[in-house]
């Protein structure tokens, strides 16, 4: 397993990135525009993890903006954390075994959600390329919220 980046949601990125990187130090090394989902992603790094956030997309903190504004309240704005894994659908069989709910499916075989037993959002990544669908994943529908 690998620590991948912790999302929060951000109501203004300009404040947030004088905050986060003219305040505390941190550097920008990715940014994403996704107009049709109306949101931008930007990925910082502290300067002693840089270059391995550029190369490897890891260790960063992301920052989501939505475009559309919205009041965070209770935690909203914590978006989850990440792990990268060897083996997504063996990461969530060994999981579901051990009684965690699987909130999100790897149906894609890329990407899941589960919660810790406080509520917080966990992203669970395949490393590399996505695996083929495999069942039970491929049609197994959501559970709560992720």
């Amino acid at each position: 397993m690998e620590y991948l980046h912790t999302m929060i949601r951000v109501s203004d990125l300009d404040e947030s990135l004088d905050f986060f990187c003219g305040k505390l130090g941190l550097v920008e090394v990715a940014r994403t525009e996704v107009e049709a989902g109306r949101f931008t992603l930007v990925f910082l790094a502290a300067p002693g993890d840089e270059e391995r956030a550029r190369e490897h997309k890891a260790p960063t903190v992301e920052l989501t903006y939505n475009w559309d504004p919205e009041q965070y309240s209770g935690g909203r704005n914590f978006g989850h954390l990440a792990y990268r894994v060897d083996d997504i659908y063996a990461t969530c069989e060994r999981l579901r075994s051990a009684g965690v709910t699987i909130n999100r499916p790897p149906r894609d075989g890329h990407m899941a959600f589960i919660r810790s037993p406080d509520g917080i959002s966990i992203e669970l990544l395949q490393k590399g390329e996505s695996l083929p669908p495999q069942e039970p994943w491929a049609s197994m529908e959501n559970t709560g919220t992720w």
